[in-house]
């Protein structure tokens, strides 16, 4: 909660088994390897005339800015000072965290009295696991677009490093029968029944409810279906690292601000970044599937504490107030999927369907900003947009949309090198598309996130004109 409270203050800009389930999703006729470009040209993109996404009738909605702490390797007041926003100019508050502590279950209300907002302002939590913050968004996006508000701070954040530890289910039955005992005799009764394995802690499930299945596991076996190596997974993760280390010494990761980490120094900086070597990284072994899984520690997100938030408004309300925006949050899909076999495609599903409500194509985007939540499920989400039997068999499609040009994709680095606070990610994905979008001069960006529960997200950014 302090954590949020801090960044939500300093938002406010100037003026189944391996063998024998994993299904195939190429046709035999298919090679798709997308090409795994370094990202080195950071070229400017050559913008077409476009044309606009706006609707008549329908109101524009506008990022004006966005923040985050640093994202932090498990162990280690931003929006309102960045943008100088009068407090009581925000309408409502939303924010998206996926392991809930108890006593701060709204976290979105408990962040927004800690960061010095009026309490008559609304505040709630969404939850929808690595896809939260999206949520937290796009709910902002329909109240505005409802009329019923114009100046929303939506965000997500994540704890990792203390995350709450239940007694067992025997000991929590043992603690409320004794709150129910009415006589010494009964409480000594109960408190005699303890045994050793009533001590024994229940850590918060990293399995999927549904199928038991952990998440590792899942993008081991998404990986072999579609033939994507371990190879391929190393060499997409050294990629995510070198380019995060690259944006990151180029001063390019602007939304970050400085954190004073309670009892600790102030972190300014990423600090799981960690470019290596495709030696280094083959010495790993497998981390889920042994001995011969492809997922290892190396090409996977890892667990991440931290923060983000962004201030959307109305256009009319923004310019009104003085605010430059930096882009404009148009359409947006959430889909859905098995969650068995198809865990990690929310990204493969999304992408085509927020193309066609947009009514755009691949080649019109100019920025692309994927979650990495592991390398295996990149490169095999790549091969399912780039698959004309996946488009036919899953889609209903008649053709591929194609894979994103690996040289506007991820150009900054993701959540394999920057991390992933589960409820965090969302907002920085969209602020980074609008920073690069500004940067590079392109005018259309696309953000796709998949989700536990076999979920995803994908949403169309526009960049504003300058």
């Amino acid at each position: 909660s302090l954590c949020t409270s801090n960044i939500i203050s300093n938002i406010l800009p100037p003026v189944s088994l391996w063998t024998g389930t994993a299904v195939r999703y190429l046709d035999k006729k298919e090679s798709v390897k997308p090409v795994i470009s370094t990202g080195s040209e950071q070229r400017k993109v050559q913008t077409k005339s476009k044309k606009t996404l706006a609707k008549p009738g329908v109101k524009n909605i506008v990022l004006v800015e966005g923040v985050r702490t640093p994202f932090l390797l498990s162990g280690t007041t931003g929006l309102l000072h960045k943008t100088s926003l009068p407090k009581d100019a925000v309408d409502y508050i939303i924010y998206g965290t996926v392991i809930q502590e108890v006593k701060t279950s709204n976290v979105a209300r408990e962040a927004s009295l800690g960061a010095g907002f009026s309490d008559k302002i609304p505040s709630h939590t969404v939850t929808m696991a690595c896809i939260s913050s999206n949520v937290a968004m796009t709910t902002g996006v329909g109240l505005i677009t409802a009329g019923q508000c114009d100046t929303i701070v939506a965000g997500g954040v994540e704890f990792m490093s203390d995350v709450p530890i239940r007694h067992s289910r025997k000991m929590r039955k043992t603690m409320l029968a004794l709150n129910r005992a009415k006589t010494l005799g009964q409480r000594l009764s109960l408190i005699g029944s303890i045994r050793m394995a009533h001590l024994t802690p229940e850590l918060p499930a990293v399995a999927e409810f549904s199928t038991a299945e952990t998440m590792g596991h899942s993008a081991d076996r998404l990986a072999a279906a579609f033939g994507v190596t371990r190879l391929e997974q190393d060499e997409f993760a050294l990629r995510s690292h070198t380019l995060a280390k690259q944006a990151q010494d180029a001063g390019l990761l602007s939304d970050v601000i400085s954190f004073k980490v309670p009892g600790r120094d102030t972190v300014a900086k990423d600090n799981g970044i960690r470019p290596s070597s495709m030696e280094q990284l083959a010495k790993l072994k497998p981390a889920f599937i042994k001995p011969h899984g492809t997922v290892t520690a190396a090409n996977s997100s890892f667990l991440t504490d931290g923060a983000s938030a962004v201030l959307i408004m109305s256009e009319e309300k923004a310019l009104a107030m003085g605010y430059k925006p930096k882009a404009y949050l148009r359409d947006f899909v959430f889909v859905s999927q098995d969650p068995k076999d198809q865990l990690l495609l929310g990204p493969a599903y999304g992408t085509p369907k927020v193309l066609a409500r947009a009514g755009l194509t691949m080649d019109d985007i100019d920025v692309f900003e994927f979650h990495e939540a592991f390398a295996g499920q990149i490169m095999a989400n790549l091969k399912a947009l780039d698959s004309d039997w996946f488009a036919q068999t899953y889609m209903g499609r008649k053709v591929k949309v194609g894979a994103p040009a690996m040289e506007k994709f991820n150009l900054w680095g993701g959540s394999l090198s920057l991390g992933h606070p589960f409820g965090a990610t969302g907002c920085r994905l969209v602020t980074t598309v609008a920073h690069r979008l500004l940067k590079e001069g392109g005018q259309y960006g696309l953000v796709a996130a998949c989700a536990a529960g076999g979920q995803g997200h994908a949403m169309v950014i526009e960049a504003y004109p300058q």
